[in-house]
């Protein structure tokens, strides 16, 4: 018995050895998950089951819904938010021997949470930092649609441009440079018609190659800031970095602070952007330091 229970602990031990040599390894970062599995279950998403997650965000009526039910098929099921009256659905699909899990935001013209879907949205992309979030936007329609996405790249350096209603664009003569744009916007753009099929292979390839690090984004960010709003964000930023280390883009939050979006404003006061950030509330004098940064 004692042959046995020494042979089983040199087994366990040279299984841990192995598992972290593997996280140790150089090619570890590149095809570890970057999503925050811990807010992901308290923002109600369980990856037990799955290897990555994918936000599927876009303007209402760019078809979204038609890439979310193309890539799920019957892998779907639908529900709340917590605590919200938001609708969110669910799905799932395999590729290349990795299980994905798709979330389905709601529909929302921007991320500036005038209303709770865009709250939801948000909040999804900043503190459940999904391993790819897919921004579908309409073809014929990129001018309006740009902006969200935009605004996705602000928060986010990990993301897919699905180029939707191909089909549409064509009819109405409109001709749209792919590659062009993935070069400015420094994102994969893939174009699709989801409602036949078009392109699709091409978005779970593109959705791949982020994931496991073969392509990696440079997303195109607007840095026209006025010199107040940038002199007041070189002393903003530190202090949210302080306050919360793990916050996945402090610079966005910033800028959300200063241009008085109440809802960050409040989180900040009442501590719930560290309750989401899985971190301790602001004690009252730090608190204090960044909403008279705010106002200043």
């Amino acid at each position: 018995n004692q042959q046995m229970n020494s042979e089983k602990s040199t087994a366990q031990k040279q299984t841990l050895n192995e598992n972290l040599a593997r996280l140790n390894s150089p090619d570890a970062c590149a095809t570890c998950p970057a999503h925050n599995a811990g807010n992901l279950l308290k923002l109600g998403v369980d990856m037990a089951d799955w290897d990555y997650v994918i936000a599927l965000a876009g303007n209402p009526n760019t078809g979204k819904s038609t890439v979310f039910n193309s890539l799920t098929g019957l892998r779907q099921h639908t529900g709340n938010w917590p605590g919200k009256t938001v609708t969110r659905a669910e799905g799932g699909y395999s590729y290349k021997g990795d299980r994905y899990k798709i979330v389905d935001l709601p529909g929302t013209y921007s991320l500036l949470s005038t209303s709770l879907d865009e709250e939801v949205a948000r909040d999804f992309i900043l503190f459940g930092q999904p391993d790819v979030t897919v921004i579908v936007v309409d073809a014929t329609r990129l001018e309006r649609n740009l902006n969200l996405a935009l605004q996705v790249l602000e928060i986010t350096d990990r993301a897919v441009i699905c180029l939707n209603l191909m089909d549409e664009a064509r009819r109405h003569k409109i001709s749209v440079d792919g590659r062009r744009l993935s070069r400015d916007l420094g994102v994969p753009v893939v174009p699709c018609t989801a409602r036949t099929g078009e392109g699709l292979e091409d978005l779970l390839e593109a959705i791949h190659d982020v994931v496991t690090g073969k392509t990696v984004c440079q997303p195109y960010r607007l840095k026209n800031e006025s010199p107040a709003i940038r002199r007041a964000l070189e002393k903003l930023v530190p202090k949210i970095k302080a306050a919360y280390p793990d916050l996945p883009n402090a610079r966005w939050v910033a800028l959300r602070l200063l241009h008085g979006d109440e809802r960050l404003i409040e989180a900040v006061r009442s501590g719930e952007l560290g309750d989401l950030n899985f971190l301790a509330p602001l004690e009252p004098e730090r608190t204090s330091a960044i909403r008279l940064q705010v106002c200043s």
